[in-house]
C-alpha cells in the first residue's frame, strides 16, 4: 500500500504545513494533498510545498471544477507539473449546489455530463494535437452566441480556437475524481486514473462500490483519506473524528440534496445521518457531532494506540485501497510511527 498526507484546506487561520510536508517526504511518503472548499485555494498551497520538496508527488484532493474554467485548470495543472518535475496528481470534483451556485455562481446540473467535458477539454490541451475545441453544451469552445448562454450575456462571436502555447512535460498529468455516487464513482473509473474517497469504510468498498469500480483498468488508483489520530484516549479520538462527519453530513449540502449524507446512508448509517443533519441545521451543533455514531467514525478513521491502529490496517490491506493519505497528523515521530506500520 502506497502512503501519503492530506494536509486540507485552511480553517480561519494560515495553516502552513511545511513542516509536515518536509517531515513526509523524508520519510518516503509518497504523496501530499491538499484541498479547497470556499476559502484557501488548492493550488497555492500545492504549489508552495511543491518549491520546498523535490520528490514527493503533489496532489489536489479536491480541487473543484467550478472554480475554474477547464483551460484555467490545464494551465494551473501544466505550469504545477513543469515547475516540480511532472509530480502533479490532479484530483478534481463536481461539489455541490450548495458550493457551486452560492459560491462560485455556476449552474450544478448534471454533473455527471460536465466532468466527462471537463476531462476531455484538459487533455486536449495538454496533448496539443490541435487547437481546442468543444461543442459544449457545458464548456463550449469557442464561445459562440446560443439560446443556452444567460441572459444578457453579450458574446463577440470572434473568439478563435487555440492551441497551448506552453508545451507539458507531461501530457498525460494523471487525473484522480473524488466521487461518492455510485455512478460518480463508475465514472472515475472509466475516464480517470484513480478515485478520491472522502469517508469510505474498507470494509465496505467493495459491497457498496464494487459495480461501480468493476470495470477499473489495470493500475487504477483508489486514494483513501483517513482520519489518524495516534492516542490512548479512544473515546477523545472518536469526539475528534465525528467533527468532520458532522459538519460534511450536516453543513455540506442543502437538506433535501445532499451527497455527503447519502453515502453515509449507503453506508448504514441513513436514519443516523438524517439526525445528525437535523440537528446541525437547528443550531445544535455540538449535539450533531455527538449524535454521529462511534461505529461509523471508527470505521472510516485510524484511531487509538498504535497497537490497535497496526490491527485495523488489515481492513485497508485487505480492501482495494492502493494508497491511505494520512489527515491530521503533522508531528514527525507520528508519521514514522505510521509509516513503519503500512510500509514495515
Amino acid at each position: 500500500m502506497r502512503l501519503g498526507i492530506n494536509v486540507g484546506y485552511w480553517q480561519r487561520e494560515p495553516d502552513d504545513a511545511t513542516e509536515t510536508v518536509l517531515a513526509a517526504e523524508r520519510l518516503g511518503y509518497e504523496y501530499v494533498f491538499t484541498a479547497e472548499a470556499y476559502g484557501s485555494d488548492a493550488f497555492t498551497t500545492l504549489t508552495w510545498y511543491g518549491a520546498r520538496t523535490s520528490r514527493i508527488k503533489l496532489g489536489t484532493a479536491v480541487a473543484q471544477m467550478s472554480a475554474r474554467t477547464p483551460a484555467a485548470t490545464a494551465m494551473h495543472a501544466l505550469t504545477l507539473d513543469a515547475l516540480s518535475g511532472g509530480r502533479l496528481v490532479l484530483g478534481l470534483g463536481a461539489s455541490g449546489p450548495q458550493v457551486v451556485e452560492g459560491w462560485y455562481g455556476m449552474p450544478f446540473p448534471k454533473p455527471l455530463a460536465r466532468t466527462r467535458e471537463y476531462v476531455r477539454i484538459l487533455r486536449d490541451v495538454w496533448r496539443r494535437e490541435e487547437p481546442v475545441t468543444g461543442e459544449g453544451p457545458h464548456y463550449p469552445l469557442p464561445l459562440r452566441p446560443s439560446a443556452h448562454l444567460r441572459r444578457g450575456q453579450d458574446v463577440t462571436g470572434l473568439g478563435k480556437p487555440l492551441k497551448s502555447i506552453a508545451h507539458p512535460v507531461r501530457p498525460d498529468i494523471p487525473i484522480y475524481l473524488g466521487a461518492e455516487g455510485p455512478k460518480n464513482v463508475a465514472l472515475s473509473a472509466e475516464i480517470a486514473q484513480g478515485w478520491l474517497p472522502l469517508f469510505v469504510d474498507p470494509a465496505r468498498i467493495e459491497p457498496v462500490f464494487g459495480e461501480s469500480l468493476r470495470d477499473r483498468p489495470e493500475g487504477f488508483e483508489i486514494a483513501a483519506t483517513v482520519t489518524t489520530i495516534v492516542t490512548d484516549d479512544l473515546p477523545a479520538a472518536l469526539e475528534v473524528a465525528k467533527i468532520p462527519l458532522a459538519f460534511y453530513i450536516g453543513g455540506m449540502g442543502a437538506r433535501d440534496r445532499n451527497f455527503h449524507l447519502d453515502l453515509i446512508g449507503r453506508l448504514g448509517y441513513a436514519e443516523e445521518a438524517s439526525r445528525v443533519q437535523e440537528l446541525f441545521l437547528s443550531g445544535r451543533r455540538t449535539e450533531a457531532v455527538k449524535a454521529v455514531p462511534d461505529e461509523l467514525a471508527d470505521s472510516i478513521s485510524l484511531l487509538g494506540p498504535i497497537g490497535r491502529i497496526r490491527e485495523r490496517l488489515q481492513l485497508w490491506r485487505d480492501s482495494p485501497v492502493t494508497t491511505l493519505l494520512v489527515a491530521g497528523v503533522r508531528d514527525e515521530p507520528t508519521l514514522k510511527a505510521i509509516r513503519d506500520l503500512v510500509q514495515p
